[in-house]
């Protein structure tokens, strides 16, 4: 990483540069495709559970599948149009339930549990792919 001096008073610092932000390809090429999976999916499920969502983002992150904020906006990984039809679900219903219940207790799984019974065996397959 670069590294910048800066003198004050005869005395000199460190000071880190910050690292440009580069837009991959594979998000730039996915971004849409994703989007549109996920309203429709999302469309589809929310049919049963009837609740109230704000804005839906696609991100390229690095660490998560998905999250919902307390703001009730959902946010999923682009990469999710690139999963398996089921694990993509997976994680829209999974998204979609914390809208309800806000942490993984027994309510939050029997929510889940509505739409997709084997969700157990869905976490398993996802946590062992990389995000």
């Amino acid at each position: 990483m670069r590294r910048i001096l800066k003198f004050y008073l005869k005395k000199f610092s460190v000071v880190k540069a910050k690292k440009k932000r580069t837009v991959s390809k594979k998000y730039l090429k996915n971004k849409e495709s994703a989007r549109q999976l996920v309203k429709s999916r999302l469309e589809f499920f929310n049919q049963h559970y009837n609740f109230e969502y704000n804005r839906i983002a696609i991100r390229n992150q690095k660490g998560r599948w998905g999250s919902c904020s307390n703001r009730k906006n959902l946010n999923f990984n682009y990469k999710i149009v690139l999963l398996p039809k089921e694990l993509a679900d997976y994680i829209i219903v999974h998204e979609l339930c914390h809208l309800k219940e806000f942490n993984h207790g027994q309510g939050f799984w029997n929510l889940v549990e509505e739409k997709i019974p084997n969700h157990e065996e869905l976490k398993k397959q996802l946590n062992k792919i990389r995000v």
